[in-house]
């Protein structure tokens, strides 16, 4: 299984994590899902950067994901229709991060999307191909800048502006580990590179 960790940049570039930043110092033992939570908040205070707070969480997702294996069988089977599904395995008003699994049919192609927040996907199993865009003025035109295929094990980050789209690929469904803060949906669009267009969702 791989264990690579990658930053997208707002301008759509993709770069391998060297190392952590400053993390905090984890127990040893059992690591679950409410400590990850308390940790969470924790950087989320120590780290006023979006860049530090993805490179400071990373370590955190691979050692939840590595010690508590029940999260790899959570999840929702995907959707017929749509091609997916949604699991949200915690949700507290005014907690300001969304934590779930998300399934995809094989061949199943997501939308072109920012998401207006850091993210952190993890892929516990299938293979993803994430394609990757960059704005090319303020009008909603863009120009793929790239693709990058995640197999299980790896973790791409993604910066609030990063705009990506995904792709289920082979035989099985796709199941990730997702990690959002908390979206400005004023700021998150969903893009049509043949009309150059975006619109809010």
């Amino acid at each position: 299984m791989v264990s690579q960790d990658w930053l997208v940049t707002d301008d759509g570039k993709c770069k391998a994590w060297e190392e952590s930043a400053g993390n905090l110092e984890l127990s040893i033992g059992q690591y679950r899902l409410y400590r990850f939570l308390t940790n969470l908040e924790d950087i989320l205070h120590k780290f006023k950067s979006d860049r530090d707070r993805l490179q400071a969480i990373c370590p955190l997702v691979r050692q939840l994901l590595t010690s508590s294996e029940w999260l790899q069988g959570e999840y929702l089977e995907p959707d017929p229709e749509t091609g997916w599904s949604v699991l949200t395995l915690y949700d507290e008003p005014d907690f300001p991060l969304t934590v779930q699994t998300v399934a995809w049919l094989p061949g199943r192609v997501s939308p072109i999307h920012n998401h207006a927040t850091w993210g952190v996907v993890a892929l516990i199993s299938g293979e993803e191909r994430n394609t990757l865009w960059r704005r090319t003025g303020n009008n909603g035109g863009i120009e793929k800048v790239g693709d990058i295929i995640l197999t299980p094990g790896e973790i791409i980050t993604l910066m609030p502006d990063a705009i990506h789209h995904v792709e289920a690929l082979g035989e099985e469904p796709t199941i990730s580990f997702n990690l959002y803060g908390e979206t400005n949906y004023e700021q998150r669009f969903q893009f049509d590179p043949v009309s150059g267009s975006a619109k809010n969702f």
